[in-house]
């Protein structure tokens, strides 16, 4: 069973003002300094090739169940946790500190004794859905209050 993560408009505007940030950043200096073309090329294919590994890691984050583990893919970047190792689910809404593969602030924090940090924080799409199926794969889930 797959899901996708929820992207909220935050979210957007939040990635809209990185890429414009780093594209300031990037070709302004290039209008002032008389730049050869080589750099102006250089500079466009750095420019590109960061934008478009942003937009892949944003817009194809996916929860997969398997068998054995939740696999957590985010383009390039991938994490499995074992069912057996997810401790707890709580919401939250820091979407910046720690572990996160997600798009929304109205995320999920699985605590874990798996990850680099011990948690990871998604944002699936129909987080009830998600975590009554999360709920059949680990018996022993202890679920926040606030999600009921």
């Amino acid at each position: 069973m797959t899901f996708h993560s929820k992207i909220d408009s935050f979210f957007i505007r939040f990635l809209l003002a990185a890429i414009l940030i780093i594209a300031t950043v990037s070709f302004v200096p290039l209008l002032f300094e008389g730049a050869p073309f080589s750099a102006f090329v250089i500079v466009s294919s750095t420019f590109f090739v960061t934008t478009a590994l942003i937009l892949w890691i944003t817009f194809a984050i996916r929860y997969v169940f398997l068998e054995q583990h939740l696999l957590v893919k985010a383009g390039p970047f991938r994490s499995r946790i074992p069912y057996a190792s997810i401790l707890k689910v709580s919401p939250t809404r820091d979407i910046f500190t720690g572990y996160r593969l997600l798009s929304s602030r109205d995320a999920i924090e699985l605590i874990n004794n798996t990850t680099m940090f011990g948690t990871v924080k998604i944002s699936p799409e129909k987080q009830d859905v998600f975590i009554a199926e999360l709920k059949k794969r680990c018996p022993d889930l202890k679920i926040d209050g606030r999600l009921s």
